[in-house]
């Protein structure tokens, strides 16, 4: 006799998604009170943490033990008798004291895009940003070239969520058949830097807008890269590229729509000399739009956070690349969701 296994329906993941706001502050405010780092070094009951972080008794032990159970906390004992540490994850990447902090994209998050994603279906019905402009605010990146103290956070987060992909490409990509790279809106100069740290004979450019200038110029004076990278400044629609064997482009052409992706990809293709290869690093959307999850909200977050801005597949930017004149495209994975594209002329 025939049988049939009928697929289970199951509204589980509807509800997890649904409500994984829940999740998600429960995440950032952690990070905000900077929990992680008062735990860092130290193992500490729920009301030493109480008293450290000025929070009231109902809903402490709800608050950290959830943080148990997303899995960036770790107990022994329960409610009273319980001591809570850090996860190693959290202890890395969470930890305000440690260079492997990427904690401030979360603040930022939580301070900025939570309360902007809240309003996602106007954006939808509208198709402009709901950011700091919707109410007459600067634009983000304005306001924080105008701050330089909030400037080089915001570098220091960008770079450190940025890092795994840096060096994933520094080790991956063939160098050896070049000299010369400039990391085009290169911030506080982190990819330049790894590309010099894994290939000594490369010397690289790390250009962007004079504000960053001296944020990136103290990061390569740290890592003693001075003699492999140079701080360049320039807007690269106003002007020329430095010419290089290698240009990258690290989540840049997602800002701008498509005529400006375009302008930006024939600069690129300008500044290099025949053989020569443009890089972009970005949450690259698969080209059947379904696996991604992450670079198509990405895109979702470009809608709030510019006017044109959105994300894209492989095969748009393989058809842009050729288009201006680049011969052949291809695709490396790097970390999580994001990929490098890479274009050669």
């Amino acid at each position: 006799m025939e049988t049939t296994i009928e697929k289970q329906i199951d509204p589980s993941k509807i509800m997890q998604v649904g409500m994984g706001f829940w999740a998600s502050k429960t995440l950032l405010t952690a990070v905000n009170l900077e929990l992680f780092t008062v735990l860092a070094n130290n193992e500490l009951s729920g009301q030493v943490i109480k008293d450290k972080l000025n929070l009231h008794e109902r809903g402490l032990y709800d608050f950290l033990d959830s943080l148990v159970a997303l899995g960036f906390l770790k107990r022994n004992g329960i409610k009273e008798s319980a001591i809570y540490s850090n996860t190693e994850d959290s202890d890395m990447f969470l930890d305000k004291n440690k260079m492997s902090y990427i904690g401030g994209m979360l603040e930022m998050s939580n301070h900025r895009l939570y309360p902007f994603w809240g309003t996602l279906e106007e954006g939808l019905k509208t198709g402009k940003p709901q950011n700091e402009t919707k109410t007459g605010g600067a634009p983000i990146f304005e306001a924080l070239y105008a701050d330089e103290s909030k400037l080089k956070d915001f570098l220091t987060a960008m770079g450190g969520i940025q890092m795994g992909n840096f060096i994933k490409l520094a080790r991956t990509f063939d160098f050896s058949k070049y000299n010369t790279l400039c990391d085009v809106g290169g911030a506080g100069g982190h990819l330049a830097a790894q590309i010099a740290l894994n290939h000594s004979h490369m010397k690289c450019i790390s250009y962007d807008l004079p504000p960053v200038a001296n944020v990136a110029q103290e990061n390569i004076n740290i890592m003693g890269l001075t003699d492999w990278v140079s701080i360049q400044s320039g807007d690269f629609f106003q002007d020329e590229l430095p010419k290089s064997d290698v240009i990258t482009m690290g989540n840049v052409l997602h800002d701008w729509g498509t005529d400006n992706k375009k302008v930006l990809i024939e600069k690129a293709f300008n500044a290099l000399p025949q053989g020569g290869v443009l890089i972009v690093i970005e949450n690259i959307i698969d080209d059947e739009r379904r696996v991604n999850a992450f670079g198509l909200m990405m895109s979702l977050n470009m809608l709030i956070e510019t006017p044109e801005g959105y994300d894209f597949s492989a095969q748009d930017f393989d058809r842009w690349a050729k288009d201006i004149g680049f011969s052949q495209t291809s695709v490396i994975p790097l970390t999580g969701p994001s990929s490098a594209v890479i274009a050669i002329k």
